[in-house]
């Protein structure tokens, strides 16, 4: 019969994990709230739209000049314009989002493995 890998001298660490996971979890809602505080921008030819690190609209604006009011088609480019701004926007906050949770998003517990694809933890997975 073999050793129970769960339990025994030298065997697996119930309440250790719980405490990783616990200051996993932590980290984790620490990060969501800086990132929710973060305000990030994207500008695009005179139209500059700002979101938050989670990617919320928070303004749009425009500078004069931009387009002419009098004129559809110009305001239908002011649409893309606000469109691509929105865009590179998100794009910077999808960014800081990895750079905040990178360590904490699909990385596995400590001591376990790494994210998927990476090489196997100590545990083989």
């Amino acid at each position: 019969m073999t050793d129970n890998p769960l339990g025994g001298a030298g065997g697996f660490d119930m309440n250790a994990l719980l405490e990783q996971a616990q200051a996993m979890q932590n980290q984790l809602m620490e990060a969501q709230e800086r990132l929710a505080d973060t305000v990030v921008e994207g500008s695009v030819a005179g139209v500059t739209v700002k979101v938050s690190g989670v990617g919320d609209l928070l303004a749009i604006e425009i500078e004069p000049g931009t387009v002419d009011g009098d004129d559809a088609e110009s305001l239908a480019d002011l649409g893309d314009l606000v469109v691509a701004a929105y865009r590179d926007a998100k794009a910077r906050a999808d960014a800081a989002t990895a750079e905040a949770l990178g360590p904490l998003a699909g990385g596995g517990l400590p001591g376990l493995g790494g994210a998927p694809g990476g090489a196997p933890g100590p545990l083989g997975f």
